[in-house]
């Protein structure tokens, strides 16, 4: 029964940790697409703060998955070693979450701020 379940939760860490790059990977061209098509255009700055925040959640959903897997890992790794460069690892994913919600909060709450009819700032200027 253990070696099954230590099987099964290798796969289910390869699998998660698998998600978590796709998902950084699809976040990852779409924010090179847009900010590509975006510097060939004359959109102003907020449409470059809106495509930087669609990938911040890009990046916090491939770092939630990422983090997932590495507690599953943690419940079947036996060597105190390995404990610890997973804990380090998901003390680094952990504070990047973070400070990634942090920054799309702020910008949320800076953009509901700003009155409808008020000029938005060059794209220099940011």
């Amino acid at each position: 029964m253990k070696a099954w379940l230590i099987f099964a939760t290798e796969h289910a860490v390869l699998i998660i940790d698998a998600l978590a790059a796709i998902v950084v990977l699809v976040g990852t061209v779409e924010a090179f697409v847009a900010a590509f098509t975006r510097f060939f255009s004359s959109r102003g700055g907020h449409e470059a703060r809106a495509i930087w925040l669609r990938y911040s959640r890009w990046l916090v959903a491939g770092l939630t998955f990422q983090l997932a897997a590495d507690i599953l890992e943690t419940s079947i790794t036996t060597s105190w070693d390995a404990v610890a460069r997973i804990a380090a690892i998901a003390v680094i994913r952990t504070f990047l979450n973070y400070f990634l919600e942090t920054d799309m909060t702020e910008i949320r709450a800076r953009d509901r701020e700003r009155p409808e009819g008020e000029a938005r700032k060059p794209a220099a200027a940011e």
